[in-house]
């Protein structure tokens, strides 16, 4: 079979990018291992929300347009929306069909898949950039007895077994799924590493209606002096809840969640924790603190100090004097460690030279290295700093599917 492109992927961005390629008259198909929106269905927790407010909902073609615009999708609103958009777009979709190889094959490449093979001139991966939890070394030594579960892994707090938990990770997933574990009526301790620390609402209004009012979610891959290092800074600690609420470490430790530095290792059935915990919440307290004050200039410069409340900063960060650095599993009652430390891309299926000596997809912006008419969508801070939520998928795909066109002829 052989079409023009070759579109690996039928969430929101896949859709996004089918949706320019049709504009632009390029002739493509889109595979999907699973049905529309598959990862929303299949790997995410039954209580998740998106971080993002509904009005900020939006994909090339189509926008949130219901009377909730403060609230917050559940992950059953969030697949009903991309439904409706695939409706929208109409895409030449192939469900059920999982991508085997992407290999080279003259001046295009060759797509083998489980129900045929496509031969193509350009690739557009949207496969998602969260295929993967990304477990530390130390998982490798859990003892035995000890339940180690995944967020991928995880559903609900009754799920899982009797006892305490110890959730590695305080990223917007670790604070989550520590606060709905502890709810639940579990004890919960959280290894605290790095994080990003941000206010559900500031000065009346939402964080990230203040991020993409000045124009930081605007900000390119091109512009800022690390972006290896800015690809990989953690989600910020939010929540979507109908109360727009602030979820952080202050919020769990008032609960009863006790907080420790980051997972060290284990020994002899004990868990080791760093001495970094005050550290690390003093940068995120500091870190918190710019943005404000970057948001509070923005304000002063565009004289709209009459319409919105004055600034504010909040409380630090509270850590007890002296954190434990060992806990004993089987004597604190953990029967559960949950790694909330991050996921990786599933780019197993590539065999092309694209992958640097640690074996990350090189690309420019989307724009694979080394594999002229190969694009990437859907990573973190691909072209934009909102490049991982959903509405930074219409810039993104816009650019690459221009470029493309290039590449293509189109």
């Amino acid at each position: 079979m052989q079409t023009t492109t070759v579109v690996v992927g039928a969430g929101h961005a896949g859709l996004a990018v089918s949706h320019c390629l049709a504009a632009r008259g390029i002739d493509h198909v889109v595979i999907e291992r699973g049905e529309v929106a598959n990862t929303w269905r299949t790997e995410r927790w039954e209580s998740l929300r998106l971080l993002t407010p509904n009005w900020q909902t939006r994909v090339p073609g189509l926008a949130y347009d219901g009377d909730d615009p403060d609230g917050f999708m559940t992950m059953t609103e969030v697949v009903a929306f991309i439904e409706r958009y695939a409706r929208l777009v109409a895409p030449p979709l192939e469900t059920g069909t999982t991508v085997e190889s992407l290999t080279g094959a003259g001046d295009g490449y060759d797509v083998v898949t489980d129900r045929g093979n496509w031969r193509c001139r350009a690739v557009v991966i949207a496969s998602g950039g969260f295929n993967l939890p990304k477990l530390p070394p130390v998982a490798a030594a859990l003892p035995g007895g000890i339940e180690s579960v995944t967020p991928m892994d995880y559903a609900r707090p009754q799920a899982l077994p009797d006892g305490g938990a110890l959730v590695v990770g305080a990223s917007a997933t670790g604070v989550q799924i520590a606060d709905e574990v502890h709810r639940s009526g579990r004890a919960v301790t959280l290894a605290v590493g790095e994080h990003v620390r941000m206010p559900r609402v500031y000065r009346g209004k939402d964080i990230l209606w203040w991020m993409d009012r000045t124009g930081l979610h605007d900000e390119r891959y091109d512009e800022v002096d690390d972006i290896l290092r800015a690809r990989r800074v953690p989600s910020p600690q939010l929540v979507g809840t109908p109360e727009r609420a602030t979820l952080n470490l202050n919020t769990l430790t008032d609960l009863g969640v006790r907080l420790v530095g980051s997972l060290a290792g284990f020994s002899d059935g004990r868990a080791q924790f760093s001495g970094s915990l005050l550290n690390k919440c003093t940068l995120a307290d500091l870190k918190q603190g710019r943005l404000l004050g970057t948001i509070d200039e923005w304000v002063d410069e565009n004289g709209l100090d009459d319409g919105v409340e004055p600034p504010h900063r909040f409380e630090p960060t509270r850590v007890e004097a002296s954190p434990p650095l060992a806990l004993d599993l089987a004597r604190e009652g953990i029967r559960t460690v949950i790694w909330a430390t991050g996921y990786d891309a599933d780019h197993s299926w590539i065999d092309l030279p694209v992958f640097d000596h640690k074996g990350r997809l090189r690309h420019d912006g989307g724009v694979v290295t080394g594999a002229p008419g190969v694009y990437r969508i859907g990573l973190n801070f691909l072209r934009r700093r909102k490049s991982s939520f959903i509405h930074g998928t219409e810039d993104d795909a816009r650019d690459l599917t221009e470029h493309l066109a290039g590449h293509v002829g189109a």
